[in-house]
């Protein structure tokens, strides 16, 4: 085949011989396939971490650095995530660490431990679900495990109520393994093409028979619990356990190209979709400007960095207005917010402990005397 019978083609449709491989054909057909954006997948270099870089005693349904959730239910111990920085794969600076403070007793059926990241149905257009020319899809990372066992990363299409797994075995404990698995097409149940949440990628830690229960379905199905979940891997059980992923890659196709590594400006931006955060740098940082509408009320314009995916969440912690003119009212915190969002930001007014401002003065809403200061604004699926 000849270098532009291939260039001009998806490598994922070539039929690639070792002559090719030797003329440089293939070289070719990369660079053609990976111009563009290819990875669905937001910070799978795990390089934004808006909400802090720690979490002890995580809350079920938290997100750990930007656009990963973490799920948990029916555990002895607490869940926590960290900032992985000084042991990474080459060619990666940052990793998520998921770790417990207790092991299980016993796994009970209800018992499980994850972690995903939704997507938008108007971003999955391409892959042309329920239809007859249904793409593939193909997941590569790397990840690391303090417990050598067979692990499951899932596809669940929440449009359709369908599901998708794939197992992958982590071979040697505490040791970085690179991993790629393919998801083949789904011919039944389109994708609803709007800003909800229409699919989620899954990776399991554990799980216990609630989810394991069944016989494991790697083809696209009706969802059934029991058949989600490859086995229980023994990670719960295990002392101290730990389980690290970095590099984590979604696109269309049944190969797996290098990572697309993206600047920390684009990903920041991209995620700045989902939400946004302001604070916790230094103390006194102003956030808004606005005015005082009474001797007991500030009113608030919080401008969004890039519109979101739909009508934020307000909110926030340790935070005081101040008077521009003035500088009075400041030793003062506010409650009971009141908000008006919409996708480009946030108007808000609170109530001021306080009632010594001037109406229709010009106001500061800023962080108080403390780097936990922040508001956020939130549009997650």
């Amino acid at each position: 085949m000849a270098i532009s019978q291939i260039t001009n083609k998806s490598i994922t449709d070539a039929t690639i011989t070792a002559a090719d491989m030797a003329t440089g054909a293939v070289e070719g057909a990369m660079t053609t396939q990976l111009s563009g954006r290819r990875n669905i997948a937001y910070n799978g270099a795990m390089t934004v971490w808006q909400r802090g870089t720690s979490a002890d005693t995580a809350s079920t349904n938290d997100y750990m650095c930007d656009r990963w959730q973490i799920g948990h239910g029916g555990l002895d111990g607490n869940v926590d995530w960290d900032q992985e920085t000084s042991s990474t794969p080459d060619g990666f600076g940052y990793a998520l660490k998921v770790s417990t403070d207790a092991s299980e007793t016993s796994l009970d059926a209800g018992d499980y431990l994850r972690f995903r990241q939704k997507f938008e149905g108007q971003d999955l257009q391409q892959l042309q679900k329920g239809t007859s020319g249904a793409k593939s899809l193909t997941l590569s990372f790397w990840v690391k495990s303090s417990v050598a066992s067979t692990y499951t990363a899932e596809l669940f299409d929440e449009d359709n109520t369908r599901t998708i797994g794939k197992s992958y075995a982590i071979s040697s404990a505490d040791t970085w393994e690179f991993k790629t698995l393919t998801f083949e097409g789904d011919t039944t149940g389109a994708l609803t093409n709007d800003n909800g949440s229409s699919l989620i990628l899954t990776f399991w830690i554990d799980a216990g028979s609630t989810y394991t229960g069944g016989t494991f379905s790697t083809a696209w199905q009706a969802n059934s619990n029991s058949e989600r979940v490859y086995d229980t891997t023994g990670w719960l059980e295990s002392t101290t356990p730990t389980f690290y992923i970095t590099g984590v890659q979604l696109e269309v196709g049944s190969v797996a190209t290098p990572f697309e590594h993206r600047s920390y400006g684009e990903e920041l931006l991209a995620c700045s979709r989902y939400f946004q955060r302001w604070g916790g740098d230094d103390i006194y940082v102003p956030f808004a400007t606005g005015f005082t509408s009474s001797s007991s009320r500030g009113d608030f314009q919080i401008h969004a960095k890039t519109p979101m995916r739909a009508k934020p969440t307000f909110a926030y912690n340790s935070i005081v207005v101040t008077d521009v003119l003035t500088y009075s009212i400041g030793a003062s915190a506010v409650t009971s917010p009141t908000n008006q969002s919409s996708v480009n930001g946030n108007y808000v007014y609170f109530t001021l402990n306080s009632s010594g401002a001037t109406a229709y003065r010009p106001a500061f809403l800023l962080a108080n005397n403390s780097t936990s200061s922040f508001i956020s604004l939130d549009a997650e699926l």
